[in-house]
């Protein structure tokens, strides 16, 4: 008898594990993306809301004016 099924379907299973370590490496590169862009968001959005309340405090957060006018200017046009 020839063990050449037995060997296939060794390799079968190791592509196919590999194929899946590869779809789970890939959707938690993905959620790593998508969780960065909220943390951006989330940082520019109270960015702009110190410069409306309290522009002095910019500074203190090592800032300066024009340096958090370009980062509230990446906001969505919706949300500025």
């Amino acid at each position: 008898m020839i063990d050449i099924p037995t060997f296939a379907s060794g390799q079968h299973k190791a592509a196919r594990l590999a194929e899946v370590s590869r779809r789970h490496h890939s959707l938690a590169t993905l959620q790593s993306i998508v969780a960065t862009w909220r943390e951006q968001t989330r940082f520019r959005w109270d960015l702009k809301r110190l410069a409306e309340t309290n522009p002095h405090l910019i500074d203190d957060i090592g800032l300066t004016k024009r340096q958090a006018e370009e980062e509230i200017a990446k906001l969505p046009f919706w949300q500025r």
